[in-house]
């Protein structure tokens, strides 16, 4: 399965459709501000030494999610996003988008807040890191 890379008018679009976002930040990137009812599962957690995988992303994500469950993955600027989508992909999962804006847009994106995207800074229950098991 491949991932299709979407920008940030189609993932808002899915989105609004009942879509599934997965947020692949870190626990506090995503508490200061997210996509409204977004799912948070860090690829990388911020260490003292700075970025570092986290472990059980696979695991949480699959706990999380049906592999045929559409799901939008999306990051600060596009980066995770494209290597957690594509971890996925190889895990089974059936339709993956990559956001490729992100949260702050990139030079081909303007992100999801200059997007028109809804915000928030609540996840709502049952949707964040902690509640998902990490």
């Amino acid at each position: 399965m491949s991932v299709q890379r979407l920008s940030t008018t189609r993932a808002v679009e899915l989105v609004g459709e009942g879509v599934a976002y997965l947020d692949v930040r870190s626990v506090p990137e995503f508490e200061s501000g997210h996509v409204a009812g977004a799912y948070n599962i860090p690829l990388m957690h911020k260490g003292p030494t700075g970025m570092q995988p986290n472990p059980d992303f696979e695991a949480r994500v699959e706990a999380a999610f049906d592999k045929t469950r559409a799901i939008v993955v999306g990051c600060r600027s596009g980066q995770r996003s494209a290597r957690a989508a594509a971890v996925l992909a190889q895990r089974g999962f059936q339709t993956l988008y990559d956001h490729g804006g992100g949260w702050a847009g990139n030079a081909e994106d303007p992100g999801w807040p200059a997007g028109g995207g809804e915000t928030s800074q609540s996840p709502v229950a049952g949707r964040s890191y902690a509640e998902l098991g990490g």
